[in-house]
Order: C-alpha cells, then structure tokens, then sequence
C-alpha cells in the first residue's frame, strides 16, 4: 500500500507501556494501515536504537514516538525522512523549550554547550518486492532525563534550568517541558517537510534545510559499516541527504553507517 501524496492527518495512539513503538508501528504498516498513524508510549518495555542497540527510558520521563510514512521515494532518498522527522523535532525543541539542537549525521539531535546527546532517531523500512511500501520513523527525545550516568546525554529539562541559572539574573528553575505539546509542535513541522518528499524540488529543500543544520560538517568523522571502518572529513550533505566523506583513499559517499565525531586532543 502506497500512498503517491501525503494527506496531512495524523492519527496518534498513545500507550502507558508497549515493546516498541517502531515495531507496533511497523505491525500495522504491514497489514496496511494508512500514512500518518504515531504511537506514543510512557514506557518501552523492548525500546531499540541503531544497530539494535537497547534503548531505555524511565517511565514519563521522555518523549518517545514512531511516525508512519509511505512516501514515493528511490531507495537511496529514504535518509530524508530521517532528516524531516530529526529537523521538526529541532523545531519543536526550540518552540517548547527554547532549545536549539543541531542534527548529528544520520540520527541524532544534540545540544548544550558540549553538544550532548539530546535525542535519537531510527528508520525502518518496508518493501513491496522492489519498491518503498513504508517508512517508519522513531524518535526518542530526552525531556526529563538524560540518559544513562556515562553515556553523556542531555534533556530539556536540564538544559532549561542551565540556561536559567546562567543568565545576568538567575531566574527560578523553569517549569517541567510538557510532552504533548512537544509531540504536536513536531507534528506540525513535520507535516510540511512531509509534503517536500512528494517532489524533487521540495526533497532538494529538505536537503538543503539538513545542510544548513548538520554539526556533522566540517568535521573529521569515523565512519563504521558492516565490516569496514574509515576516517576522513565530512565535507558535504548530498541531495538524498546523504553524507559525503573525504578520506586519504578518495571521496565516499555514506547512506547508512555509525558516524562519530573525532575530537581532537
């Protein structure tokens, strides 16, 4: 089931606890659930990240959700759809909470004066022989609660009272960020940067609007795929949104790997 044009509807289902957004998500796409359905949940009992690593949250504490889409789009574009659900979630951030994150290559917000880790976001896809069916999209943004002790994460909430206590006038602690409106303000965004997908110029927008807010360039980047791994410089994001890399061997161009950020000493 392919839809050819985004209908702007979104149908959220929101769970005190599930296994997994994406995978309840991608159930349903398989037996044909419409464009535009979102679960919601608290809790994830089997919550995943990249490469199926576990991903876990306290209960209510962030804000956890997975987006169906059914774009018509060419294998090698699917990363923009990626990048429209991590781009409204920038948005959303800035609106609720006065937070800018920049988007790390592939998958991820970050934010603060260390640029922490302040979200996550995970593609899923489903095919129909050779051509798109669906698209799911997860992401988990960190509103209460950072993460792990050493995993070097960040959320709203602390980055709010960071800010607070370091303006001229220290102000009280601001109040908790609400996961709702986070949610809808994401989903408002993300509806326009949909309706981009449905066109090469609008794609080549979305490219352009990851371009501009990719922390990822001009950085020297180590690049893991399935088994092979490389450094070089991330000197571009292409119009699939993919990554362009310069390494000693030549220019590689990245649609999927682990990325990381090579700090000097």
């Amino acid at each position: 089931m392919v839809s050819a044009m985004w209908g702007g509807r979104w149908e959220i289902r929101w769970f005190d606890e599930v296994d997994s957004t994406n995978t309840y998500v991608a159930d349903l796409a398989r037996h044909g659930a419409p464009e535009g359905l979102v679960a919601v949940a608290d809790h994830q009992t089997a919550g995943r990240g990249r490469l199926d690593r576990r991903w876990e949250s306290p209960a209510g504490a962030n804000l956890l959700a997975s987006v169906l889409l059914r774009p018509v789009l060419a294998e090698s574009e699917i990363h923009l759809c990626t990048a429209a659900v991590a781009l409204a979630a920038a948005d959303a951030c800035s609106v609720v909470a006065g937070i800018e994150p920049v988007v790390k290559w592939p998958n991820d917000l970050l934010a603060g004066p260390d640029e922490a880790k302040l979200a996550g976001v995970l593609a899923e896809t489903e095919f129909s022989g050779a051509t798109l069916a669906a698209v799911v999209v997860g992401i988990g943004i960190n509103v209460a609660w950072p993460g792990p002790p050493g995993v070097g994460g960040t959320s709203l909430d602390d980055l709010r009272a960071l800010s607070a206590a370091s303006e001229p006038a220290p102000s009280s602690t601001p109040p908790p960020v609400d996961r709702r409106q986070l949610l809808d303000e994401m989903l408002a965004g993300l509806a326009g940067r949909r309706e981009r997908l449905d066109d090469e110029n609008g794609r080549r927008r979305l490219a352009d609007e990851l371009r501009e807010r990719c922390a990822t360039l001009g950085q020297t980047v180590r690049v893991a795929l399935a088994g092979e791994e490389f450094i070089g410089l991330a000197t571009a994001v292409d119009d699939a949104g993919c990554l362009v890399v310069e390494t000693d061997a030549g220019t590689r161009t990245v649609s999927t790997g682990d990325v990381v950020h090579v700090r000097s000493a």
